[in-house]
């Protein structure tokens, strides 16, 4: 079964997330950036769906951290986010973000938006 990191501030988010995935995925729900750093001494995940506004490391810092290394530079990464900017989606692309889904986000297009992307 494939490893999914859900990296999000907002408790809510990471338990929809984990409902939404469960029966699909092994779903690791991290509450920091920070955390998600000291878990890849464990865990190298298949994908990771990354929250871009949260307090300790913003989602582009921690893209563009993951992109500058050689170990980590291969995992997909889904923003979710609640902004609604097309510039900020651009930078997201531009730094190699495999996609953007929108919150509040549905179960069915979640899972899609997965698929399609370790596909």
């Amino acid at each position: 079964m494939k490893t999914i990191f859900v990296v999000d501030d907002n408790g809510i988010n990471l338990m929809m997330a984990d409902e939404a995935l469960a029966d699909h995925y092994d779903v690791i729900t991290i509450s920091s950036a920070i955390t998600m750093f000291e878990l890849f001494d464990n865990v190298i995940p298949d994908m990771i769906l990354l929250d871009i506004m949260m307090p300790d490391i913003n989602g582009f810092d921690v893209l563009e951290r993951l992109k500058s290394d050689v170990r980590y530079k291969e995992i997909p990464v889904i923003f979710l986010t609640s902004i609604n900017d097309a510039a900020q989606e651009a930078r997201g692309y531009e730094m190699g973000a495999a996609d953007f889904i929108k919150k509040p986000f549905s179960k069915p297009v979640l899972l899609d938006r997965i698929k399609m992307v370790l596909e």
